[in-house]
């Protein structure tokens, strides 16, 4: 294919909105913190998104946003007839907080649904990695065992540790690292065993061992948890929706009956 054929092959946020962010970005460097690109370095990292958006773009995604929401309602409270000025002024101020926080609130969105996804996969990979350590391979080989079987976010950020350890990244820095950027507290755990295993020269296979009951162990308490949470969230639409209408049928008749015995 021509070099034409393959940029039309591109997504249009890639082809379109990801330069045009990338120009504003420039304009917005100054209006940006040190502080607040590292923490939206960090969001961003945490939602896998680091290969398609820079914490930059993101801020300049925010303004475009915040502005094309304002233009849009305040354009609306013109356009409809009886607003006054103060409505206008309000619609405008609430399409600024609306485009300015949907961005990152849908960021944080994708954060958490990609932190469930993972914590759903880590028993099974913890298996793997187990079962592939105690049959002699090593641990890098047992990673690279669980990235050819397993897919998902998981399965990617072992084989980008791999590529930083294969490139001669400390294997122990390369395990901090993605603790660090998945920020998941049962992967984290599994990491600081795993770089305590090595400092300390215990069998990887053991402590693989305890890391996957203890997570599975975890998990079950979740989930026994969350039966235990059913009854009282079902005791609020039964209230509101299923009880007034066992009442209706109950005392419907009685309450015909009592109103005509009086009316005779």
């Amino acid at each position: 294919p021509t070099l034409r054929e393959q940029e039309l092959k591109a997504p249009l946020f890639q082809r379109i909105i990801k330069p045009l962010l990338a120009r504003l970005s420039l304009f917005m460097v100054k209006m940006l913190p040190a502080e607040k690109e590292a923490e939206l370095a960090g969001k961003i990292s945490r939602a896998g998104l680091s290969q398609k958006i820079t914490p930059r773009e993101l801020l300049a995604l925010k303004y475009l946003a915040a502005a094309g929401t304002a233009t849009t309602l305040l354009i609306t409270g013109k356009i409809m007839a009886g607003r006054s000025l103060f409505q206008i002024i309000l619609l405008g101020t609430a399409g600024l907080a609306l485009g300015w926080f949907v961005p990152e609130l849908l960021l944080n969105k994708k954060i958490l649904d990609r932190k469930k996804e993972i914590e759903k996969s880590l028993p099974d990979v913890m298996d793997l990695l187990t079962v592939s350590v105690e049959a002699g391979l090593s641990f890098d080989g047992a990673l690279m065992k669980v990235t050819e079987k397993k897919r998902g976010d998981l399965s990617e950020e072992f084989t980008k540790m791999l590529q930083e350890i294969k490139i001669g990244r400390p294997r122990l820095e390369a395990l901090r690292d993605l603790s660090r950027r998945l920020d998941v507290d049962d992967l984290s755990a599994f990491a600081g065993a795993v770089i305590l295993a090595d400092q300390l020269g215990i069998s990887i296979g053991n402590i693989l061992r305890v890391q996957s009951d203890q997570i599975r162990m975890k998990r079950r308490q979740a989930a026994e948890e969350m039966a235990m949470k059913a009854p009282v969230k079902m005791l609020i639409p039964m209230v509101l929706f299923i009880f007034p209408a066992i009442f209706v049928v109950l005392l419907g008749p009685a309450v015909i009956q009592i109103s005509k015995a009086f009316s005779n």
